[in-house]
């Protein structure tokens, strides 16, 4: 069975070929100042007639979200509350929804429509999630006072957790990594979490982004790199 898994981050597409499970290919594409305009899209097209596949998963890490209790049915208003943390176009994004039931939330998200239409009109099985639900799906929240950072290329995820409920999440994207660390900190101001009494966790393109771990030790005593990113090996992919 061959399987095709897409990852849509800030101007950036990475795809995974699985046969029977294996990692046969895997690649990454990133927008730069000499990227021609619609160049992740020309790239989609590109891997989409690779060969010819059985499935598709896709997982979209773009910051166009809000998240909400389980059970909140007013699925009209997905546009509206996701508009009050980002722009948002009806006429080019699609509407999407991810539920957690592990914590008891579901995201709404908007997935570009020429994106979503390129890859239906396929017409094979295709799955959709949000990255923020596929990742709150891998933590294992053991303590009172966790924060799980999920890192990218020029962006990054985050879940701050308290007894096993989710006190918030945020999805950055920033060009440094010291940007990273100032946003994780403020946040932990306006939560209440003490640095000596949090536990902190980092997942993803950890070798990447080193400079944002080796800052991040100075202040916290307890950290763990749970996932690093190696060929084949992608933690949301993956």
């Amino acid at each position: 069975m061959n399987v095709l898994n897409l990852l849509f981050t800030k101007d950036g597409l990475t795809y995974q070929i699985a046969k029977n499970k294996s990692i046969v290919e895997e690649k990454s594409y990133f927008v730069d100042e000499e990227s021609p305009e619609n160049f992740i899209a020309d790239k989609l097209d590109e891997v989409l007639i690779k060969q010819r596949f059985d499935e598709i998963q896709v997982v979209s890490a773009l910051n166009h979200f809000t998240l909400m209790p389980e059970g909140f049915s007013q699925h009209e208003t997905g546009f509206e509350l996701i508009a009050y943390n980002a722009p948002v176009d009806s006429e080019k994004e699609e509407l999407m929804l991810s539920i957690n039931e592990k914590f008891k939330v579901q995201f709404y998200y908007t997935f570009p429509k020429n994106f979503y239409k390129k890859i239906k009109e396929l017409a094979l099985p295709v799955q959709f999630n949000f990255s923020g639900e596929k990742f709150l799906n891998s933590i294992n929240n053991k303590n009172n006072k966790e924060i799980h950072i999920n890192l990218y290329h020029n962006q990054c995820e985050f879940f701050a957790i308290d007894n096993k409920k989710v006190i918030l999440y945020n999805n950055l994207d920033v060009n440094s990594e010291v940007d990273f660390l100032y946003f994780i900190m403020f946040t932990l101001s306006k939560i209440g979490f003490g640095i000596n009494e949090t536990n902190f966790f980092t997942y993803g393109e950890t070798t990447e982004n080193e400079t944002f771990i080796s800052e991040l030790q100075k202040f916290v005593k307890n950290l763990r790199i749970v996932f690093d990113n190696v060929p084949g090996k992608n933690f949301i992919l993956n």
